[in-house]
């Protein structure tokens, strides 16, 4: 066995690593999310399923489009990513490790300009606007412009997540309609008190890196109670939606809404009693809320 022979597993083993970083940039589980929110829209916006050969595109564009802008969040973040525990093992947050962060931004533009040439082709120009939108307002309102310096970060940053709902419909129809714009807030109202939750879980963490969310610089009686607001006011939101998608609908989102509700004064009446908060509990009610809300749109386009 020659030297070289001994040197290729280590060599493919650092080839792998570094691929595994690749991907760990674009933060896999946010774009889940995120393409929960498209399909339900190009669905309702189509009134059923579209043509898969543009659903998949829509979701392929969509997907490049969001990891880019994950990727650079990783780059702009870098440093403060280092000093929270939750965020230490991203690629560019070790040290030394298998990401040069030149490399890494040049995959966000390369990540971006593809996902914006496949929509461009196959889901029209209005889409890949709304999608590079997305990615400048992700990267330069939210990353680079409100999330270390006001508590008001997640808020109004939190709008990015509202635009592959608008991608969807716009690749459906080649506009922006009405449901999709209920759709969407939705998701900017329930933006907030889902991230909330997993602050106040890790508010040490974004202490310590000096980023001011509201957990981390709020007492918890104050924070708990705005996440009532906001839950109180995604449910309202949902609710805007009924003349669209009909009874079906009205009936899951009614279930689900108590849901959310239900789980976020728990978590208030815990803050209020003095007892042990659960945010993690909320959090994971939260994902799953948003995912089964969407999931009744097609349910009820499907069953209309």
């Amino acid at each position: 066995m020659t030297t070289a022979d001994l040197a290729r597993p280590a060599s493919g083993a650092r080839q792998a690593a570094r691929w595994r970083a690749y991907l760990a940039l674009t933060k896999p589980r946010i774009i889940e999310l995120l393409l929960v929110t498209t399909i339900p829209a190009m669905v309702l916006a189509d009134a059923g399923f579209p043509p898969v050969l543009l659903l998949l595109t829509t979701l392929a564009g969509g997907t490049l489009t969001a990891a880019s802008a994950n990727a650079f969040n990783c780059y702009c973040d870098r440093d403060i990513d280092a000093r929270m525990r939750r965020t230490s093992r991203r690629p560019l947050a070790v040290e030394g490790g298998t990401l040069d962060p030149r490399h890494a931004l040049a995959f966000a533009w390369l990540l971006g300009i593809a996902g914006t040439a496949v929509l461009v082709v196959f889901a029209g120009w209005l889409a890949a606007v709304l999608a590079d939108a997305a990615i400048l307002f992700y990267v330069f309102v939210y990353t680079l412009g409100l999330k270390r310096r006001t508590t008001a970060n997640i808020v109004i940053g939190g709008a990015a997540g509202c635009f592959p709902v608008l991608v969807g419909w716009a690749a459906a129809t080649g506009t922006v309609g009405w449901p999709a714009l209920v759709l969407a807030l939705v998701v900017f109202l329930w933006t907030p008190p889902h991230f909330w939750s997993l602050a106040m879980r890790f508010r040490e963490d974004y202490a310590a890196a000096g980023v001011p969310m509201l957990p981390s610089v709020a007492p918890a009686d104050v924070v708990a109670r705005k996440m009532l607001v906001y839950a109180v006011a995604t449910v309202l939101a949902s609710l805007l939606l009924v003349p669209a998608a009909g009874p079906v609908y009205a009936a899951c989102a009614v279930a689900l809404g108590a849901w959310l509700l239900g789980t976020t004064i728990s978590l208030r009446r815990a803050q209020a009693r003095g007892s042990r908060p659960r945010p993690m509990v909320l959090f994971h009610v939260t994902n799953n809320y948003l995912c089964l809300l969407f999931v009744a749109v097609v349910v009820a386009v499907l069953v209309r």
